[in-house]
């Protein structure tokens, strides 16, 4: 008898069993909160709104999610009630001092809840696709870690990945769960950058890495200025511009806080009475930009999932650019792929913290 397994015992021992979460196969799982079709309002304000009311006040049958992360919420309703939900989001908001931002309403959006599936069925697919999911990220890690550097809010985070893919997934369509969660974490992963710096920085530093990674591994070292602009397709003078734009934001990610521990940098100003003019000029400018920058740090309070918890990069770059670089806001749109009004949002932010900041150097 031979010793090698048959064509047909080879490709038995090939087959992949179906997974089975909470006692339920998976198929089975997915079939008893099929996804369905809803109608959508994605929205965000310039004041945040006061939560638990306004779910206590959504019409019947309406739910809310919001995502501390980029304060954006998304209110779903059934279909054909999208026209007549923005109107009332609208209206809502603006009895309680808050205006919508780029209130955006969608139709036949394909989604399920969660939470519909059943318990154990949802706990147990979390904790076989949560170290899946962390596993298959390990060749993002470098670009995570600058974002999720604490382990757990890593761990969190993925598991929150996890449960968006769930609501996402569309067992109709015949692909694993498994394959369509490894496609959307890679999207995510590159979406941590977006959320926090904007889409067009986020892209060029996205594309400059990649460049510089294929061209180590074809030629075993880092290119110069110039063959990187070549292999890029760029002249030098774009990749020079673009590379302080990824330079800003590199720095942008390790802001600390003015009140930032044992570890924060010390400014040192010179004394008024013996400091000639022109150096009190640049110390008092020295000392607006600090406070800026200390202004749009992470409030160290916050976790990192809340907006607080982020650096307001949009509202840094909105402050700088136009007190000091002379653009103006409607140029800054364009460079940056978003709104004059979500600019104004984040600016808002950080002159808030800007008076409270000054008003403490200044005592």
């Amino acid at each position: 008898m031979s010793a090698f397994p048959t064509s047909s015992a080879s490709t038995a021992a090939r087959t992949r069993q179906p997974l089975v979460f909470g006692g339920i196969p998976e198929a089975e799982g997915w079939a008893l909160a099929p996804i369905t079709p809803r109608d959508r309002v994605h929205f965000r304000v310039d004041r945040e709104l006061p939560l638990e009311a306004f779910r206590a006040d959504l019409p019947d049958g309406v739910t809310v999610t919001y995502d501390q992360g980029d304060g954006l919420y998304r209110v779903d309703g059934a279909c054909g009630s999208a026209a007549v939900l923005a109107d009332w989001i609208r209206a809502w908001a603006s009895r309680h001092g808050s205006s919508t931002i780029g209130l955006r309403a969608e139709t036949d959006v394909r989604r399920r809840a969660p939470r519909d599936l059943p318990a154990d069925f949802l706990a147990d697919l979390c904790r076989h696709y949560g170290p899946v999911s962390l596993k298959r990220l390990q060749r993002n890690m470098s670009t995570i870690r600058l974002h999720l550097p604490d382990p757990d809010d890593l761990g969190q985070q993925v598991y929150e990945w996890v449960l968006k893919a769930v609501a996402q997934y569309d067992e109709t369509k015949g692909v694993p769960f498994g394959a369509f969660l490894a496609t959307q974490l890679s999207k995510w992963v590159h979406d941590l950058g977006r959320n926090a710096h904007g889409r067009t920085a986020a892209d060029t530093e996205h594309k400059q890495q990649k460049a510089i990674a294929a061209f180590i591994a074809e030629h075993q070292r880092r290119p110069s200025e110039k063959e990187l602009a070549a292999y890029m397709g760029q002249s030098v003078a774009t990749l020079r511009r673009n590379s302080q734009t990824v330079a800003t934001l590199n720095g942008l990610r390790n802001l600390q806080s003015l009140d930032g521990g044992p570890d924060a940098t010390e400014i040192l100003l010179p004394d008024s009475s013996e400091a000639p003019d022109e150096i009190m000029g640049e110390a008092e400018q020295t000392l607006l930009s600090h406070a800026l920058t200390a202004a749009c740090a992470p409030d160290p309070s916050a976790r990192r999932d809340q907006r607080a918890g982020q650096p307001n990069v949009l509202g840094w770059a909105t402050w700088y650019l136009t007190t000091w670089g002379g653009q103006t806001k409607t140029q800054l749109s364009q460079e940056l792929n978003t709104s004059v009004r979500n600019m104004n949002v984040y600016a808002d932010r950080v002159e808030q913290a800007m008076k409270s900041r000054l008003a403490e150097l200044a005592d």
